[in-house]
Order: C-alpha cells, then sequence, then structure tokens
C-alpha cells in the first residue's frame, strides 16, 4: 500500500440516530497506482470517483470504476482499490453504518453482488454532501440531515434503482422496527414482535436480517444499549432504574448485555465512557 497522507479527512462518532450512525468523512486525490487493501472493514464505506479512474476487488471480483460513480464496501467483506496509473482517481468517502443503510443501498441496487453506483443524472450533490458533513463536523443534527440528503441522491438517481413497487416484505420490517422503538422498555423479545409485525419468528428474522444486516433480537438488544448510554451519559437515573427503562427484568441481566454492548459494566462506563466501544 503506498500512503500518500490524505487530503482531508474528518472522524466522527454520531450513533444516536435510529437510522444511520456516522463515523468518517474525507475526500483523497490519488497518486497514480494508489493503492489500498486488502482490508475488511467493520463498517460500511462508500466511494463516490470525483475524475479519474481505478479498479475495486470485492471478495476476489473485480470491478472497473471511472469519474461520476461511486463504490460500495460493506462492512465484513474483503476489499482492495487501486488508482489508474495514467488516470488516477480523486474520490470523497463516507464511513456509514446501522440499521437502514443496507436497505438503501439496496434500493439503489447497489449491495455486495452488484457494488458499483452508476447515476442516471447529475450526483454531485453527494460530494457536497460529504463536503458540508466535513466543514460542519460539530453539528450533529446537520450532519443527518446530510446523510438523508446523500441517500435520497443515491436512491434517486441510481441506473440500479428498484423501479416496482414498494416490497411488501419491508413493509412488515418496518412495522418490527417502530414495534421494537415503542416496547423496547417492556420484557418483549422475537416472538412478540413477530406477532406485532404477523409474521411467525423464522421467517420475520430472514426478511429482517435481509433488509437490515441485524436479526430482530440484535437490533433489539442495540437499541436498548443505546438508549441505555444516552441514559447513563445524560441522566442521573440509577443502574437499576435504567436497567428497567430499558426493558431489564434485574440489573444483573442488563449489566451483562450492557459489558459485551461496550466492554464496561454500567458503572464503569458512566465514569469513563471514552473507554467504552461498541462490540
Amino acid at each position: 500500500m503506498i500512503v500518500t497522507g490524505v487530503d482531508k479527512c474528518k472522524f466522527l462518532d454520531y450513533t444516536k440516530s435510529n437510522d444511520f450512525y456516522l463515523y468518517e468523512v474525507g475526500k483523497y486525490k490519488c497518486v497514480p497506482c494508489y493503492s489500498y487493501g486488502p482490508i475488511v472493514r467493520t463498517n460500511t464505506i462508500f466511494h463516490y470517483v470525483i475524475s479519474g479512474k481505478g479498479y475495486l476487488i470485492l471478495d476476489d471480483k473485480r470491478f472497473d470504476i471511472h469519474a461520476k460513480q461511486g463504490f460500495l464496501i460493506p462492512a465484513g467483506c474483503k476489499a482492495y482499490y487501486e488508482a489508474d496509473e495514467n488516470e488516477p482517481w480523486e474520490y470523497a468517502w463516507i464511513h456509514v453504518d446501522g440499521p437502514r443503510t443496507a436497505e438503501l443501498f439496496n434500493n439503489a441496487g447497489v449491495n455486495h453482488e452488484n457494488p458499483i453506483f452508476t447515476p442516471v443524472s447529475d450526483a454531485s450533490v453527494i460530494v457536497r454532501c460529504i463536503d458540508a458533513i466535513y466543514d460542519n463536523s460539530s453539528k450533529e443534527c446537520y450532519c443527518y440531515s446530510k446523510v438523508y440528503e446523500l441517500f435520497d441522491c443515491i436512491v434517486s438517481t441510481s441506473a440500479n434503482r428498484v423501479q416496482t413497487h414498494a416490497d411488501p416484505r419491508l413493509t412488515y420490517v418496518k412495522s418490527a422496527i417502530n414495534f421494537i422503538r415503542v416496547k423496547y422498555s417492556e420484557p418483549i423479545g422475537v416472538q412478540e414482535i413477530a406477532a406485532a409485525s404477523g409474521l411467525n419468528r423464522s421467517y420475520l428474522t430472514r426478511l429482517f436480517k435481509h433488509a437490515t444486516g441485524y436479526t430482530p433480537q440484535s437490533y433489539l438488544c442495540s437499541y436498548r444499549m443505546k438508549k441505555a448510554t444516552e441514559m447513563l451519559l445524560e441522566t442521573s437515573e440509577s443502574i437499576n432504574s435504567i436497567a428497567l427503562l430499558v426493558g431489564y427484568s434485574d440489573s444483573f441481566t442488563f449489566s451483562k448485555a450492557f459489558k459485551n454492548y461496550k466492554g464496561l459494566s454500567p458503572s464503569e462506563y458512566r465514569k469513563h465512557p471514552q473507554v467504552g466501544e461498541d462490540r
């Protein structure tokens, strides 16, 4: 891997949204044959090529990419990419993940099997959104608004956009997500989520996993832990009270789940939040 320095990069850690988690944005003007990888990322990353060209190898399959196209590297996939020798690319990128990320990229027809985004009209708003996030990185709500704008552009301009009516199966997934967000403080499980969605447990799990990358159980746990994290940092509620408020019947079970999620007990995390890391 050739190291030449980053033109500009801004690290963020915005994870309070119910839709997206935003970690990093940047822009890079590469030298000839600049390469990166092979690497397996823990979060999804999307690149938009401003000028030049290069290629991506994703899980051993090669994709040639040119200016005004984008490419997706999903979390957990082995990737390598390299700038062209004669026309090295310049690109902007965004590290974004969360429950709706896979859904919206899928709506644009961009996924693990087809990671290339080819717009049918001007998609330069993508770069403007990334620049705006970079320039206003301290404004959390503003940055989230730009993520929504970016996804709106990707979905609405993609040549591979799904043109048929919305998949009715996604209605069940959205229903399950809404149920979790309303009922997470109650002692619910996958069976209750499936019943509320009108599906059997195994079928809902398959749909949910395909649409979001999470199982219903892992999404419920993640949502509860996110809410618990907010309460630990923003309120003076006791650990026992927070356990009850996020749907756990006792503080022991809650503390065990929280430690699996953050690597620290709730009380340790409250004292040293900068040490905790999502698992």
